[in-house]
């Protein structure tokens, strides 16, 4: 899940968030069926066009807001038509954090602090693929490519490990910044393309590639792996989903499998004179190592 391509800390009403063309309300007090026409009611969102204005009412508490919200948003927005679009998906999302808790900062933080506890005890469906890739971590400098929310990087600064988040979506990583320095995590961020990230050779022990290349053209996918390998001294972690049916509201584009991980791994192996292994556990892993 990618934050909307905007400030994600612009100040906004109490209760209210908007921008290009999306509104999102928290609702008080008990829900009332909307008569109009254009009107979706879901389980915990209210959804209305209106020409180019799409409204989006919701009912979620502090409490309830974490990386979970993909998931609900997909299952009750985008299934039933209500949501169109990767754009649509990322706004409403950003809506539903900023309107649930007043502030900028304040709403982040409840965000970060609510998936963070999730993930790190195990109790999200995401929790073992973020634990899984933390065990193959080898020496105390990592680089992760495509951090987005950048989890996986904070998890890691918890444990002491120097770690540099990377994502092309600059307002993604001044966020991160942001509430790494006030969960005492400390993250380095950097915005750039994972194909082309400013740093020497070897600048890293390991580098980490989490749920990044299923978003990527296929001719990206392999310029990602390569800058990869040419920045990690030991070790290369990447993680995809198995999907029967891609994901489009969250930027999926490529598919894979066990066969396809097994052949890329082949032929990095021969390219790069590496060790290459692909698996299957929680989605599919292929991990990278230098002779």
């Amino acid at each position: 899940m990618q934050a909307a391509v905007l400030d994600p800390l612009a100040p906004a009403p109490r209760g209210l968030w908007s921008g290009h063309g999306v509104r999102v309300r928290r609702r008080r007090g008990p829900h009332r069926p909307h008569s109009a026409r254009n009107t979706l009611c879901a389980a915990r969102f209210c959804v209305q066009r209106q020409g180019e204005l799409l409204t989006v009412e919701h009912d979620l508490t502090p409490d309830e807001l974490c990386d979970e919200l993909a998931v609900m948003l997909a299952e009750q927005l985008v299934d039933t038509g209500a949501l169109q679009g990767q754009p649509e998906f990322e706004m409403v999302f950003t809506g539903v954090v900023r309107s649930t808790v007043d502030g900028g900062l304040p709403a982040w933080l409840r965000f970060y602090r609510n998936s963070l506890d999730k993930l790190e005890n195990d109790a999200t469906a995401f929790a073992p693929i973020h634990a899984w890739a933390a065990a193959q971590v080898a020496g105390h400098r990592v680089i992760d490519l495509g951090s987005c929310f950048g989890f996986f990087p904070l998890r890691l600064a918890r444990h002491g490990i120097d770690v540099v988040a990377t994502d092309l979506n600059p307002s993604a990583m001044r966020l991160l910044t942001h509430v790494s320095e006030r969960l005492c995590r400390p993250v380095t961020t950097l915005a750039c393309d994972a194909t082309a990230v400013p740093l020497p050779d070897r600048s890293a022990d390991t580098v980490t590639a989490l749920h990044l290349i299923e978003h990527l053209p296929s001719e990206a996918v392999d310029a990602v792996v390569d800058e990869a390998v040419r920045l990690a001294r030991r070790r290369v972690v990447i993680a995809v989903p198995f999907e029967d049916t891609l994901r489009e509201c969250y930027g999926h584009i490529q598919k894979f499998d066990l066969a396809r991980l097994a052949a890329m791994a082949e032929r990095l192996s021969a390219r790069h004179r590496i060790i290459a292994h692909a698996y299957d556990f929680h989605g599919g892993w292929l991990i990278l190592d230098r002779r």
